[in-house]
């Protein structure tokens, strides 16, 4: 990808995150114990601590931020012409293991197939999504280690 490329990508994106809402509003319910459901924009999900009726809320934020690199990967890609067949993030992270147990890092190996899919773009992408349009990385502590590599299968 060359320079005029990486332009061309970056002037393609203008507006677009403009279009995001400023303000989020949702709704946590108590159920029974230590069981909540939140729902925000007409969907819901169940919090539980022992895991049997939902998932830990830490569980989310891990998702949120694979979800919202995710999303600025795929479509960054696809700008640059890329056809992805396959798209799927593995994601864990580890834990402080004493209050408060706040992430200390988080690894995401991204494993995709297509084609026109090349190193360079999905370095460029990956850089775009953490330098300046992942809403959710950028809430995240700054002291974290966040790794992310991928894998590129051609089939």
């Amino acid at each position: 990808m060359d320079e005029n490329s990486t332009g061309d990508l970056e002037n393609s994106l203008k507006g677009w995150k403009e279009k995001t809402p400023l303000e989020s509003r949702g709704f946590l319910t108590w159920e029974k114990d230590l069981v909540f459901t939140a729902r925000i924009r007409g969907y819901s999900l169940e919090y539980d601590p022992r895991a049997q009726e939902g998932c830990f809320p830490t569980d989310t934020l891990l998702m949120s931020v694979a979800g919202c690199l995710g999303i600025d990967v795929v479509m960054f890609l696809q700008k640059m012409h890329a056809e992805i067949r396959e798209f799927e993030i593995e994601t864990s992270g580890e834990r402080n293991p004493v209050p408060p147990q706040y992430f200390k890092a988080i690894t995401m190996v991204i494993n995709i197939a297509g084609n026109g899919i090349t190193p360079k773009k999905m370095d460029r992408a990956i850089s775009l999504s953490q330098e300046k349009y992942c809403s959710v990385y950028h809430s995240l502590r700054k002291d974290m280690t966040f790794n992310v590599s991928y894998k590129i299968s051609e089939t």
